[in-house]
């Protein structure tokens, strides 16, 4: 073997391993390849099973390079350095030749028949993206080490060929040829096919109402044994995973209302953090002074203030529950709402200032004091205003300051006590968990602002089975193990729409969802062997493409019928091969 191949092997490998043991996450080897240490999921859109580490190869991005200027005025000369900005490019491909070259002295490193290469020890897979210069159109080409214990026996070579496809299915690869060309390459006698289908369940709605951008989104994964044809639909012995997005705020949520109160509780907590508060525009067209006096004066003119008279739901405020009913069977408002939430409420809608808040708590507190007013307080409250309201039923009121912040944070325990209160009615009425259960997100011994975040990420969880009941009309003992699921993983994890969320499910409980849907990724593979030596052949077809390194000649959009409903997708292909190299 040519001495410059050994040494240019060596010198690769080597330079791998460096990457590996330092953890160097983008190197520049040679001055033209860019070395990148990532988790595989990330750039191989899931497939290529496992989860570990890989070396990515790719066309090194231009250097930025410097100009000297001088520029001469009457009293000084100043030199300035220019810098030419080059474009960002996103990542580049190499040429399929280059990337062979690479995926050989990988491969000569780990063959223990060629002692010339000096071994480097166990390293990541290797994977190059390729520009599809060859007539097979290769996108990547991938090696990895296959072992037996810790001796290493061969290694697997992958090739994933790329083309963007006409919407005729009888151009695609059908099962026959997928399993011929499985057969041809590996000489099995007897091979395994299973199937996946992803349907974005979303897109089963036509309402005019749902035709427009969502940031949420429910994603049905679905596995089966035994594939019969090319984009076959999902049987109902498949194994079945929603994997459920959804970012609060869509007007067309059953909780559109509970998240306009969460704005203005966030708003508020952040000003209080921050010192900056970003007032929302107001609801009412009176002042939050002016509703307030009203309801004192509502409560005045009560026969002489009972406890409890005010509890009954007013015609106006049982219409307006009514209403939200038909609109959706997720109703989060209660009617027994006293008076410190009837308070929250007026002002959360009309509040601008912390002067508002500060006049319209100083004109309850007046009230309560001199005992024009003696309004009925949940027992469980735990705001000061509440406390405050029922020391005056022993005629024993601390003295309450209302200056400094004093007042803005009154009236977030308000706003915070309210909303506690009507997700329990929700999530224990429905008997989707239990107080215990909750004890962690509705906890008031910490201080204010993480009993906030605690408040905000069950109504993410809200929002969640919102789409789940409503949307999708889940069973109720799905909804309940979900429920646990959620609540667990909030109890450590911070915060996050992005977060998908998954739940088990079975086929027959989403079947009248997807059988009427193309499903927008679909795959097949044929698979023999066993173990490390299992090898597979796979195609997938995809609305997007699953590279995204380099352009297709054939952007194909949807297909349109006459009634403007999206009838056929137009798949981009990719096929997925596996050779294995035995050492032995």
């Amino acid at each position: 073997m040519g001495s410059k191949i050994v040494s240019d092997a060596n010198a690769f490998v080597k330079f791998l391993k460096l990457c590996q043991d330092e953890s160097k996450d983008n190197c520049t080897y040679m001055d033209d390849i860019s070395v990148l240490l990532v988790e595989k999921e990330e750039l191989l859109h899931n497939i290529i099973g496992g989860n570990q580490p890989v070396f990515v190869c790719e066309k090194a991005q231009p250097k930025c390079e410097a100009e000297s200027a001088e520029t001469t005025a009457d009293t000084s000369v100043v030199e300035e350095i220019l810098y030419k900005v080059e474009p960002d490019l996103g990542p580049q491909p190499l040429s399929v030749m280059k990337a062979r070259q690479l995926l050989s002295w990988y491969t000569m490193a780990h063959n223990p028949n060629m002692p010339q290469v000096e071994v480097p020890g166990t390293l990541h897979p290797l994977w190059v993206r390729c520009d599809k210069s060859d007539p097979c159109a290769t996108a990547w080409l991938g090696v990895e080490t296959v072992y037996s214990g810790n001796k290493t026996i061969g290694v697997k070579l992958y090739t994933v060929c790329c083309k963007a496809g006409p919407a005729d299915e009888s151009s695609f690869t059908t099962l026959d040829e997928l399993k011929q060309e499985h057969q041809n390459r590996h000489h099995s006698s007897t091979v395994a096919t299973k199937g996946y289908a992803q349907f974005n369940m979303f897109c089963s709605l036509k309402e005019e109402s749902m035709m427009f951008e969502s940031q949420s989104s429910v994603i049905a994964s679905l596995t089966w044994n035994n594939v019969e044809k090319v984009l076959e639909c999902p049987p109902l012995s498949s194994k079945a995973t929603l994997n459920i997005k959804v970012a609060v705020g869509d007007i067309r949520s059953p909780l559109y209302q509970t998240h306009r109160e969460m704005e203005f509780l966030l708003a508020l907590a952040e000003g209080l953090r921050t010192g900056e508060t970003e007032w929302l525009e107001p609801m009412e067209t009176q002042s939050a002074v002016d509703l307030t006096r009203s309801l004192i004066e509502e409560l005045e003119n009560l026969a002489h203030g009972v406890p409890g008279h005010n509890a009954k739901v007013s015609e106006k405020q049982k219409a307006k529950t009514d209403a939200t009913a038909a609109f959706s069977s997720m109703v989060i408002e209660r009617g027994d709402l006293d008076f410190t939430e009837q308070l929250w409420e007026k002002m959360r809608r009309s509040v601008t200032s912390y002067q508002d808040i500060t006049e319209c708590l100083k004109i309850v507190v007046k009230a309560v004091k001199l005992g024009k007013i003696k309004p009925w307080i949940h027992k469980d409250s735990s705001s000061t205003l509440s406390k405050l309201i029922l020391q005056s039923y022993q005629q024993q009121i601390d003295t309450m300051p209302l200056t400094g912040l004093t007042p803005a944070n009154m009236l977030l325990e308000l706003g915070l006590d309210k909303i506690r209160k009507d997700f329990i009615n929700y999530l224990v009425g429905k008997e989707l968990t239990t107080l215990n259960y909750l004890s962690y997100y509705l906890a008031t011994e910490v201080e204010l602002q993480e009993q906030v975040i605690r408040v905000r990420k069950l109504y993410h969880l809200l929002e969640i089975l919102g789409t789940c009941s409503t949307f999708l009309s889940l069973p109720h003992d799905r909804l309940f193990l979900f429920t646990q699921s959620c609540l667990q993983y909030y109890k450590t994890s911070n915060y996050d729409e992005d977060h998908i969320f998954q739940l088990q499910i079975k086929p027959a409980l989403i079947s009248y969802f997807y059988e009427k849907e193309q499903p927008f990724s679909w795959g097949m593979e044929v698979s023999s062997g066993q173990g490390s030596k299992e090898v597979k052949t796979a195609l997938y077809l995809s609305d997007k493409p699953l590279v995204d390194h380099i352009s297709f000649d054939l952007d194909v959009p949807l297909d349109e019928s006459v009634n403007g409903e999206c009838e056929k997708i137009s798949y981009y292909r990719t096929m997925v091969s596996c050779s294995l190299i035995s050492f032995t």
